[in-house]
């Protein structure tokens, strides 16, 4: 039943969904996962690095956590992020593709040079 009222809200009411190169091209959610990378903090705590508002600190964790860049964790009264694995996958895999690419030509180029030091 939410999916079906999740499809009746507005389309400007809707979140849209980033892929992992949208979220992570914006500084403030950068620095946000770089104090994630060291520990996990309460999104107050997180809101305390940033001269926005807790609104918009709440919006950029939103993001994070719909794109798998973050968990949420309740603990007591507070809700920890905590820094997840699943949303650099994605930037991973492209890293990963054009890795190959590069190994490949350098492979190339070195074969050519053996060849041409050889004569």
């Amino acid at each position: 039943m939410p999916r079906l009222l999740n499809s009746l809200k507005p389309a400007n009411m809707r979140q849209a969904q980033l892929d992992a190169f949208q979220v992570i091209a914006d500084p403030s959610r950068r620095h946000m996962m770089h104090l994630l990378s060291k520990d996990s903090m309460t999104i107050n705590a997180l809101a305390e690095n940033f001269n926005m508002s807790r609104p918009a600190v709440s919006k950029h964790i939103k993001i994070m956590y719909n794109a798998g860049f973050i968990s949420i964790q309740d603990i007591g009264r507070e809700r920890h992020c905590v820094l997840k694995q699943e949303g650099f996958n994605e930037v991973q895999n492209w890293i990963n593709y054009f890795d190959k690419i590069w190994e490949t030509k350098l492979k190339k180029l070195e074969s050519l040079l053996d060849q041409k030091t050889k004569k």
